[in-house]
């Protein structure tokens, strides 16, 4: 009994001391307007001492989501709200793929999060270009084994895949907005790059069907991918056709593809010519950087280790999935990342530690990407299915990316049949070409001229300019 008695006067102490506490990431309009996080648990995750974190006029906050109460399966999650007027901003989910790759030490981290790690991983600098200015911005890594999320029952990893993925996501939502109920009934926006082209789509369709029941109803209005995974048969076709035709392999080696790989066919590994065609491809691709064709590559071998080289991992398998390729643009920020988050005092404030125990955090799990059970080998009919249901869709591709390059991409939205609304024309951005843009019935496709994979830490204004639009529902802009 006394000890109970401790822990609520505890509870009731803390939660006090935090409302007159006036850190200098909480605005006064929070207090004194809205009060939008008044209940305990909200309080316990809003982050006060980030080590290394600039100044911000913004609350954060971090901290798990248990999905599954019976096995111990618990998601980790980092959220920041708009860096204005948050209650008037959809709020938007960005999921990084792999699959096994985190969506806080990618998005959140290097990308598009307002806090970029900086060289060599002992302080953050701030994002002018972070998409909090446009929304509220929540990073899920996901599923268990991602980044800080974890199970207690290790069975749960023979069944990882993307089913498995979907439903702990959907679960998660729906406990999120439990605990940040102002925004249960949001616009709602999913975004993501990569194998999240697959988690994004399928996420999306399971909202969707789910939305039947009132009680588990979320406000999807849209979703926006980057690089994506869509079909396996045409990401395959449309990787061979840019690494040739940019000249990472040879004539010979594209024409005995060309003659021998039906990418469409059950069998297309059992043709040996084939298989070693292919083999050359990502033979060639070792020696640059897939995911940027035009940029160095990180060479200090001193601060790379295995995992960080993992992006040089090709999956062969006797099936038509897609080789998974680990990593991003650049190692060394991978590096930077895995040293950032596994300090002790990171993983205190973010509340994934009391700060003495330390939670082994890498920024691409190898257990997950060996191990993953199922893979969906095409989007589009979830594409047609969330374009019937009038959800917003843009996809998006930067032109330099040879992992999903824009030939992939355009070979599967080529194949849906969707009418053209609008042909395809340059995009500008500050008066110069930030791509070029095609609108169909349903679907909005853009390239970013010179950017990798990863398009925001290439073009972090001109992703930003993407971002509002596509909120927005408006057009890029088509003049100068």
């Amino acid at each position: 009994m006394d000890s109970v008695f401790s822990r609520i006067v505890f509870r009731h102490l803390l939660l006090i001391t935090l409302l007159a506490m006036k850190p200098f990431v909480i605005s006064a309009r929070h207090w004194s307007k809205e009060k939008p996080y008044s209940n305990l648990e909200q309080m316990e995750d809003l982050i006060n001492d980030l080590p290394g974190q600039p100044r911000v006029n913004f609350q954060h906050f971090a901290g798990y989501v248990t999905v599954n109460e019976e096995h111990g399966r618990s998601l980790f999650y980092w959220f920041y709200e708009a860096s204005n007027l948050p209650h008037e901003k959809p709020l938007v989910l960005w999921l990084n793929g792999g699959p096994g790759c985190s969506s806080v030490g990618y998005g959140a981290t290097q990308e598009i999060g307002p806090f970029l790690v900086d060289k060599g991983g002992k302080s953050l600098k701030y994002n002018p270009y972070a998409w909090n200015s446009e929304a509220n911005m929540l990073f899920l890594e996901s599923p268990i084994g991602v980044g800080y999320s974890y199970t207690n029952t290790s069975t749960d990893y023979e069944k990882l895949g993307d089913d498995f993925t979907a439903k702990d996501a959907h679960a998660f939502l729906l406990k999120w907005f439990l605990k940040f109920p102002l925004y249960r009934n949001r616009t709602f926006f999913i975004a993501g790059e990569s194998y999240a082209g697959k988690y994004v789509p399928e996420l999306a369709e399971l909202i969707h069907d789910k939305n039947e029941d009132p009680s588990l109803s979320i406000n999807l209005k849209g979703i926006l991918l980057g690089n994506p995974e869509t079909s396996d048969a045409e990401d395959w076709k449309g990787l061979v056709d840019y690494a040739w035709s940019h000249a990472v392999v040879s004539d010979e080696t594209h024409k005995t593809i060309k003659e021998t790989c039906d990418f469409y066919s059950n069998d297309t590994w059992s043709n040996e010519d084939c298989s070693q065609a292919v083999d050359e491809v990502l033979k060639q691709y070792k020696e640059i950087d897939i995911y940027s064709l035009y940029t160095s590559v990180c060479i200090d071998n001193s601060t790379v280790d295995s995992e960080t080289k993992a992006y040089q991992i090709m999956f062969k398998s006797p099936s038509k999935m897609m080789p998974r390729i680990m990593g991003g643009y650049d190692p060394c920020l991978d590096d930077y990342a895995r040293y950032y988050y596994n300090r002790a005092d990171v993983q205190k404030a973010l509340h994934v530690t009391d700060g003495h125990q330390i939670r082994n955090w890498s920024i691409c799990n190898m257990t997950v990407f060996n191990g993953w059970y199922d893979s969906k080998e095409s989007m589009l009919p979830i594409y047609k299915k969330l374009i019937a249901a009038g959800l917003r869709i843009w996809v998006y591709s930067g032109d330099t990316d040879g992992r999903v390059p824009v030939l992939s991409t355009r070979y599967s939205l080529s194949s849906i049949g969707l009418p053209i609304t609008q042909a395809w024309r340059p995009w500008y951005h500050q008066k110069q070409v930030g791509g070029w843009l095609q609108e169909y019935e349903g679907l909005t496709f853009a390239t970013f001229r010179g950017a990798g994979h990863a398009v925001p830490i290439f073009k972090p204004s001109e992703s930003l300019a993407l971002f509002s639009a596509f909120l927005s529902g408006q057009s890029l802009p088509i003049q100068r």
